[in-house]
């Protein structure tokens, strides 16, 4: 029973040794530029890591700084075309995406990258997922930011084709305005206007508000909707309180006399011989 015991407590203490050794490796390793994984795998230490374990990234007293790591070209398909993109050996896929993204035009959240028929995160690195240098990669589109792409654009169709409605209602609103100014200083002056022509003009101004409120528009395009309806609305009222006001004046009929004469006598020449 002793033995035993002895022998639990020496296994203890050499298991304590043992940890004692491999934590300071791993410290040795890290000032080195090495880390060692949870897995037990020993990798080359990144920036992050090296700066936390060299007090800023300028490495210890007597330690020499090291070296960039190596660069390496990816081969990246992206439908019919092909890209060959070079980047640092321990980049992220989302590093990796924000290159592709000046060569493609897709925004990085736009995209999905796949390598070995795996999709890979943004957080993943290229050296750990194992890609080398010429490693061939698949870029997509996310299928919903196409669908969403879908819908802002129709959205903005929606929203030209209401701001070219109201322009066209603008322009008609314009014209009736100068009619009803016209009819305005004519009253104004103490001419009567053809009753016809006043409720012409409300009529057609009342249709324009129809279809102005059968427009859908949102933002921008929904305060210039409500500034024509109140153009018209204030045309309409002005036109009200004219047609009352033409009814009162009375109608002036100008009538010309013409002074008449009498023929003049004939007078009688005599002729000499």
């Amino acid at each position: 029973m002793a033995a035993v015991m002895h022998r639990s407590s020496s296994d203890g203490g050499s298991s304590s040794g043992w940890s004692e050794a491999a934590a300071a490796a791993a410290a040795g390793d890290e000032r080195a530029g090495w880390e060692v994984r949870p897995s037990g795998m020993v990798v080359q230490a990144r920036e992050e890591g090296v700066a936390a374990a060299g007090g800023g990234g300028g490495g210890g007293i007597g330690i020499p700084p090291r070296p960039p790591p190596p660069e390496i070209t990816v081969r990246v398909k992206y439908g019919a075309a092909r890209h060959e993109v070079a980047v640092s050996s321990i980049a992220s896929f989302g590093e990796l995406k924000k290159l592709l993204a000046a060569r493609t035009g897709l925004l990085p959240a736009d995209q999905r990258l796949t390598y070995k028929g795996k999709e890979r995160s943004n957080s993943d690195y290229l050296d750990v997922c194992g890609v080398k240098n010429k490693s061939k990669l698949v870029l997509a589109e996310d299928p919903t930011s196409v669908e969403r792409r879908y819908i802002e654009r129709q959205k903005n169709a929606k929203i030209e084709s209401a701001n070219r409605a109201i322009g066209a209602i603008a322009l008609e609103v314009d014209k009736l305005a100068d009619q009803v100014r016209s009819i305005e200083k004519s009253i104004t002056r103490g001419s009567k206007v053809a009753e016809v022509q006043i409720t012409t003009l409300i009529e057609l101004l009342m249709r324009l508000a129809v279809k102005l409120d059968s427009i859908h528009a949102e933002g921008d395009s929904s305060s210039q909707k409500n500034i024509q309806a109140k153009r018209v609305q204030k045309c309409v009222e002005t036109l009200d309180v004219l047609k009352i006001s033409n009814a009162r004046l009375q109608n002036v009929i100008v009538t010309t006399k013409w002074e008449t004469f009498d023929a003049p006598a004939t007078t009688q020449w005599e002729l000499f011989d």
